[in-house]
């Protein structure tokens, strides 16, 4: 049975520092297609950043046409304005997606880091590390593009599993 190529668009979402990343992946087989971050400056309008991360994202399904997109799912926030920001930016990448068609999964930061390092206790810099080595990068990616690298990886795992036990995970 031939190994299906797939494209997997990655997603970590913030206002003013949004990472993305897709790789291509068959098999076990990974690599960085394009991967970096949105950043809006801070003088910019709440609806300038959130056009920018649409109209960016947007570019990026076209350029690359991912057959799947997955974005680290909601987390609490102790402050109700940046929970209510970073689901507005939620909202502009997801919209991005759901435009042209593009399935979007969520996974949690936890999974993530399990999928990538191996425990959802990893801190940043180790998934930042074995980002490079599984997508054998030259040099570390900046954190948030780190971060939607390692969001698309945790998904190409998830896509791997039996469809009985990944529509439980997904």
């Amino acid at each position: 049975m031939a190994k299906e190529t797939v494209r997997i668009l990655g997603i970590d979402t913030s206002l003013r520092s949004t990472g993305v990343g897709v790789i291509e992946a068959r098999g076990t087989e990974m690599r960085a297609l394009a991967y970096g971050r949105i950043h809006n400056k801070p003088k910019l309008r709440h609806s300038e950043c959130l056009e920018n991360i649409y109209v960016t994202i947007s570019d990026l399904i076209e350029d690359h046409k991912p057959h799947y997109a997955a974005i680290e799912g909601a987390f609490f926030a102790k402050n109700a304005k940046t929970a209510m920001t970073l689901g507005q930016a939620r909202g502009a990448a997801i919209a991005a997606c759901a435009v042209q068609h593009i399935t979007i999964s969520e996974h949690t930061p936890r999974k993530v880091k399990s999928a990538v390092v191996g425990t959802g206790t990893a801190d940043k810099i180790q998934v930042a590390k074995m980002v490079m080595r599984l997508l054998n990068l030259k040099e570390q990616p900046q954190e948030d593009a780190a971060d939607a690298l390692a969001i698309a990886i945790c998904h190409h795992h998830q896509l791997a599993l039996p469809e009985e036990m990944r529509a439980k995970l997904i």
